[in-house]
């Protein structure tokens, strides 16, 4: 009962941040999850749910959608995902998600405290579908895919809605084929299932409500609720690999 109540509530806070900004399921979720569930069912469950939360917020965030903007990250995200899961084996994944994590815990806060952000005008459709590649390996990595694509978008100074939009269906593209190939290659198996059943309607209303929550926030609040996850995210990937890479230290 204490594990259907852990999975239950980290799903339900997940929900409710995919729900108001876009991204952020898995990061989440595994803050609570990591504790009580093996590796392997923690991914599938984060990648599930990211997946169910985004189909919800399809549906009930629809404003700034533009296929131009979008195609280039999605065209680098598939391109950058099978890099990622070439490289799982062969990378050190502990130092990177220290790195990319400390990056993030300095660089956001900092964002989040500025008036006005530094813009990038250069790079164009060709760093937009970069950052959705680099979003890809990422993904193959760990599920991390939104991360580069929002800070970039932040920084590129796309609007409320049209940065809502990208990294909406960027992520909802790639959720569609880890969760294929987890199928395929039997990391989800039927044992699965009943977990399934408590993520699912564990998270239906906090991603609804956090998708209205997001609908009358201005594009300040917005930046500033996209630029905070941001910063969790580090913090998590950093508490995720400060054991490891201590562990190592310590015995070195």
């Amino acid at each position: 009962m204490d594990v259907i109540l852990y999975v239950a509530a980290g799903a339900a806070l997940a929900g409710f941040v995919q729900g108001l900004s876009g991204f952020g399921f898995a990061l989440t979720a595994m803050a609570l999850w990591a504790w009580v569930l093996e590796p392997r069912l923690a991914a599938a469950l984060a990648v599930f749910g990211a997946l169910v939360g985004q189909l919800l917020a399809v549906f009930t965030v629809r404003r700034g959608f533009s296929l131009a903007n979008v195609l280039p990250f999605i065209a680098g995200g598939l391109a950058g995902l099978p890099l990622g899961l070439w490289l799982l084996p062969r990378l050190d994944v502990p130092l990177f998600k220290a790195v990319l994590g400390l990056i993030l815990v300095v660089v956001c806060p900092l964002m989040f405290f500025a008036d006005r952000l530094p813009r990038i005008r250069r790079g164009g459709r060709l760093g937009d579908a970069l950052s959705g590649g680099i979003g890809g390996v990422m993904g193959g990595l760990g599920g991390f895919t939104g991360v580069v694509p929002t800070l970039w978008c932040t920084l590129r100074g796309f609007d409320k809605d049209g940065q809502r939009a990208v990294i909406q269906n960027f992520n909802l593209t790639m959720q569609v084929v880890t969760f294929a190939s987890y199928l395929a290659t039997g990391i989800v198996d039927a044992s699965m299932l009943p977990m399934f059943a408590v993520v699912a309607p564990a998270m239906l209303i906090p991603v609804l409500a956090g998708a209205k929550l997001y609908i009358g926030i201005s594009e300040r609040a917005f930046r500033q609720v996209v630029l905070g996850v941001l910063t969790a995210c580090g913090v998590a990937l950093l508490g995720a690999s400060a054991p490891v890479i201590l562990g190592r230290l310590a015995g070195s």
